[in-house]
């Protein structure tokens, strides 16, 4: 091509891209099923696409899920790369685990949309960027991390949904975290509506005991107000199953068709791929994109084009070389693509004969099922910076990394306020009981500049009681009494558990540590349970409370 055929051609992509020309078509759903913009029904036919970080051995994450991640949609040399791969697949989805809105996607979107594939895209990060599942909230900090994203990708034709958790609640005894999921999904929808955008939300479950997985499915697709609205559901609902094993028999699937026989919004297999009995055959393929499971399921997403590894095993299609440049593929890439190449999904039900899509009220909370119909409120990212600006005592971490010490020092600090006569509720929410504090939804920092203020109130604003190791100090700007503070404070959270249609952070925040790399994994998928810089599991920080509490002893035990 001569330079000035080239240069002809690259601006007509760049105009192509930012005038919001359509390159693929829009997938709309009608009932519970997909739709192509021909009327014709819509299988996500699809492969993981991220890249494994490192792995976390903390002992508080059996899943073995990563602490670092790279956003593999911000490079644009490595999606040209794998295009014809993902080409030889068939495949017309990935779905990409950590994005970091800090970085450019317009190559990589580009090349896939030209190609007709979509993304489904998680918006919770490793670490501190999701819900935790042990002690999980909705804070201003995640709400600002999922909307920095959508507002980067709202300009691609490609997304077909935004995932606002992967894996959050793994067992019985932690659904109360649902309540929480629900709230994330109501937000994000609601914003997303606030910018015309027809994206999906959706939620990855783990394969579990149907005594809780089928109520979370039908909590988190109900309708709380029983006025059959669709403001608080889920709009895709995505299972990690890997029952499938070897060439197993279609009623290996019985059970999990019979669960969602009925189910209200689309589904489908969110990760697939059993490797329990290798090899992988995948055979499982023709059983999912035909009857009887096309009644029921919108295809699925097969784990992993790129290596991975878990607790089960090595997952993993392809090796890319060390200088990134060369892709090899593996036996059960070529299984892959021969399975996908076989699959002819049946067009029915028609659009006009889906119908519209129920909200049915929502199910009681029992014993294995604990989530109230009662949500947390929307953050509030003005009423937390406003009461943040009245505190007296503030967090002033001596490290700029500060996920480390967060938990410890909430945990130590709480501690401390406890033996002063207070508690910490008003930073506490339960997703058992629907019960919130009023700085439930706030950001962890300025939840532990809370908690220290109350003890440094509690104990006659002491100079010793704001210093917790170094990392408190005294705010010279805050009311110089109790019930001026007191006031202040009323005046910021005027309704702490209101819902509305949030806004666009005032400033961006950081998406990533874009010079690390990250993963989802099978039967954990990416870190949306990962330990979060706010609450780790008390028994795991006991050691480091008692470790805190003794390093204030000598300034504090007068106070106590």
């Amino acid at each position: 091509m001569r330079p000035t055929a080239r240069l002809a051609a690259v601006l007509a992509a760049s105009v192509a891209l930012t005038s919001g020309v359509q390159a693929i078509s829009k997938v709309t759903r009608a009932g519970r099923y997909l739709y192509n913009e021909d009327g014709s029904r819509f299988f996500i036919k699809g492969v993981a696409y991220q890249i494994q970080g490192q792995l976390s051995n903390d002992p508080n994450n059996p899943f073995l899920e990563p602490s670092t991640f790279v956003d593999p949609l911000a490079d644009g040399a490595g999606c040209t790369r794998d295009l014809p791969f993902l080409q030889q697949l068939g495949v017309n989805a990935i779905r990409v685990y950590s994005v970091d809105s800090t970085l450019n996607h317009d190559s990589c979107m580009s090349t896939f949309s030209n190609a007709g594939i979509y993304t489904i895209i998680d918006l919770s990060l490793p670490v501190n960027g999701s819900i935790d599942r042990l002690s999980p909230a909705w804070s201003t900090n995640l709400l600002d991390l999922y909307i920095n994203s959508i507002n980067v990708f709202s300009k691609y034709d490609n997304v077909l949904a935004y995932n606002v958790g992967n894996e959050v609640i793994t067992a019985s005894n932690g659904t109360a975290a649902a309540a929480f999921i629900k709230a994330a999904a109501r937000d994000t929808k609601a914003y997303l509506q606030s910018k015309g955008s027809s994206a999906l939300v959706g939620y990855a479950a783990v394969d579990a005991d149907s005594t809780w997985l089928d109520p979370l499915a039908n909590y988190l697709s109900c309708d709380p107000s029983g006025a059959n609205s669709g403001n608080t559901a889920i709009d895709l609902f995505g299972l990690n199953n890997y029952e499938w094993c070897g060439d197993a028999s279609p009623s290996v699937y019985n059970g999990k068709n019979g669960d969602f026989a009925g189910y209200n919004v689309p589904a489908y297999f969110s990760e697939y791929g059993c490797i329990t009995s290798p090899p992988r055959l995948w055979t499982e393929v023709g059983t999912l994109f035909t009857s009887p499971m096309s009644d029921i399921w919108s295809g699925g997403i097969a784990f992993s084009y790129f290596p991975a590894e878990s607790g089960q095993g090595q997952f993993g299609m392809v090796t890319i070389s060390s200088d990134g440049s060369t892709v090899t593929t593996s036996d059960d890439f070529d299984r892959l693509k021969t399975q996908y190449g076989q699959v002819t999904p049946p067009n029915s039900p028609s659009q006009s004969s889906a119908g519209t899509t129920s909200y049915p009220s929502c199910p009681a909370a029992n014993t294995t099922f604990l989530a109230s119909s009662t949500l947390p409120p929307t953050p509030n990212d003005a009423a937390c910076g406003c009461l943040l600006s009245t505190l007296s005592c503030q967090f002033a971490p001596k490290t700029t990394n500060t996920s480390g010490i967060v938990g410890p020092l909430l945990d130590t600090a709480c501690g401390l306020l406890g033996g002063s006569g207070g508690n910490c509720n008003d930073i506490a929410g339960d997703g058992a009981t629907g019960t919130y504090g009023r700085l439930s939804s706030c950001d962890p920092s300025t939840k532990l500049s809370f908690v220290m203020t109350q003890f440094y109130e509690a104990n006659n604003r002491n100079p010793q009681s704001c210093d917790f190791g170094g990392n408190a100090t005294v705010n010279s700007n805050a009311p110089s009494s109790v019930s001026a503070a007191n006031a202040a404070a009323s005046s910021c959270l005027v309704n702490p558990s209101a819902t509305f249609t949030p806004t666009a952070p005032s400033t961006t925040a950081k998406g990533g540590n874009s010079a690390s790399s990250g993963t989802g994994s099978p039967s954990s998928g990416n870190s949306s349970g990962a330990v979060s810089d706010l609450l780790i599991h008390k028994q795991a920080l006991m050691g480091v409370l008692i470790a805190s509490a003794v390093s204030f002893a000598g300034g504090l035990l007068a106070l106590l």
